[in-house]
């Protein structure tokens, strides 16, 4: 009996350690993470956040896991039951000119094939302080979409205005006039109520607007370029250049997120603060996609309906045009400049790859996971920053059976086409080879002095019948 106490004394002891230096790591991380919040604020002009009310206020933001307890009024829908893949986010409020909302909520339906249905929610937050405009514009989204309501893929919500901070009386910074404060200022707690509602609605979150057009099939692209980026960290991607169309999130990042904007949501506009989220959180380039998803329809702003004709031009609709690029290895004797490494030419996140001038021989080769059935390929190379650097002379091979040798390659090519001016596009490759093709093989012709950028290189595979 005494042999089996002082087991069970040493194991508590040992357990009590344990858990003390576990909370002293905890604790000196947090500082960490608060010594760099602290020189953030800083260098953005926010030295107020070191008084005893911030610092409690931001390590909740640090351990922010738990939602804000907020009671929501239903207009429209009920969350659905089972977790989906993806949320879209959007508020709205009663505009001076032009609406916009059906017109989006309509996009984005009809883009969307049934079976993507199934994987997405929609949450519409009506934040207009009028409620007779709230409850008469949720009563036409009832009207116009009772299936996408009684299926579970559309929620409208409104959040009482008692739970807003004060809105009056904000600091003005940037020399804003008031009433543009306390526009940016409302849309932060809009933004941060709306994300707070949708974090436990699916996996990922998207933040759209209420005038905006979409692309065919944009859930089937976000997810193709999600399994392209399976195993880097990332906190936002972007789907869009225009301010906070198309941010895309980690569901489980969004109560951290609410709770940022609340903390500082009359510092500075929301597109300004997700950009310092992202940066807070050590992601500190941004990620945005060669082709944007969502284009922007409005042509006057929500602020005092001014004109706002803001275009995104790397928007696509057509979604033939994205390619599918399967997953591959690339190998290249080309030696690399600074960090424009070879994959960024293949990756569907904008960027190159940038190698030092080539010789004849050289070579860039794609070797598939498995392999695929081309029947396009599509190569750009140079820039408009470096128009000398382009692939002056090469072709372009497909090869079959993948060598399991300690340098992969394929046994056999198949020459397709040379380069035209730095540029190669072809299709109906289908039948090229007598299996699909394990590589695509870029061969460089003739030497040159100029460097040599491969600006994207795409790939579209033949449907399964």
């Amino acid at each position: 009996m005494r042999c089996s106490l002082k087991r069970s004394l040493a194991t508590a002891f040992s357990l009590f350690v344990f858990l003390l230096i576990m909370n002293l790591a905890s604790w000196h991380h947090e500082d960490l993470v608060m010594n760099d919040i602290q020189k953030w604020a800083q260098t953005v002009g926010l030295p107020h956040i070191a008084t005893d009310w911030t610092v409690y206020s931001l390590r909740m933001f640090i351990n922010a896991t738990n939602t804000l307890n907020i009671s929501y009024d239903y207009l429209a829908g009920l969350p659905p039951l089972k977790k989906k893949f993806l949320t879209l986010g959007l508020c709205s409020i009663k505009r001076m000119r032009e609406a916009y909302l059906l017109d989006t909520l309509t996009s984005i339906f009809e883009q969307s094939s049934q079976d993507e249905l199934k994987e997405m929610v929609v949450v519409v937050h009506l934040t207009d302080p009028d409620r007779k405009w709230n409850s008469q514009m949720a009563l036409e989204i009832a009207r116009r979409f009772p299936d996408q309501l009684h299926q579970g893929n559309l929620v409208v919500i409104h959040t009482p205005l008692e739970y807003y901070p004060p809105l009056e009386g904000l600091k003005r910074n940037f020399n804003d006039p008031e009433d543009r404060v306390r526009f940016r200022s409302k849309q932060n707690v809009d933004y941060a109520y709306l994300m707070n509602f949708a974090s436990n609605l699916s996996t990922y979150y998207l933040m759209i607007e209420d005038d905006v057009h979409c692309t065919k099939h944009f859930l089937t692209v976000i997810k193709r370029n999600l399994a392209s980026m399976e195993g880097t960290s990332w906190v936002t991607l972007e789907f869009s250049k225009l301010g906070y169309i198309a941010k895309l999130y980690h569901s489980t990042d969004i109560p951290r997120l609410a709770r940022f904007l609340m903390l500082f949501y009359q510092e500075m506009p929301c597109d300004w603060l997700f950009v310092h989220f992202r940066l807070l959180l050590t992601q500190k380039e941004e990620i945005r996609f060669r082709k944007s998803l969502f284009q922007h329809i409005g042509h006057y702003s929500s602020f005092q309906g001014t004109r706002n004709r803001l275009k995104d031009e790397d928007f696509e609709e057509d979604f033939s045009k994205f390619p599918d690029n399967p997953p591959a290895d690339i190998i290249t004797d080309i030696g690399t400049l600074q960090n424009y490494i070879p994959s960024k030419a293949y990756s569907s996140v904008i960027g190159y790859f940038w190698g030092k001038a080539p010789s004849v021989g050289n070579s860039f080769t794609l070797i598939f996971k498995q392999a695929a059935p081309i029947f396009r390929i599509q190569i750009y190379t140079g820039s408009q920053a470096y128009p000398d650097s382009y692939l002056h002379e090469g072709l372009v091979a497909l090869g079959t059976h993948k060598l399991h040798t300690p340098r992969a390659r394929c046994a056999n090519y198949v020459t397709i086409g040379h380069f035209a001016k730095g540029n190669f596009d072809k299709q109906s490759l289908e039948n090229t080879t007598t299996s699909d093709p394990h590589c695509v093989h870029i061969l460089v012709t003739k030497t040159q002095a100029e460097t040599l950028i491969i600006n994207n290189i795409s790939i579209w595979i033949k449907p399964k019948a």
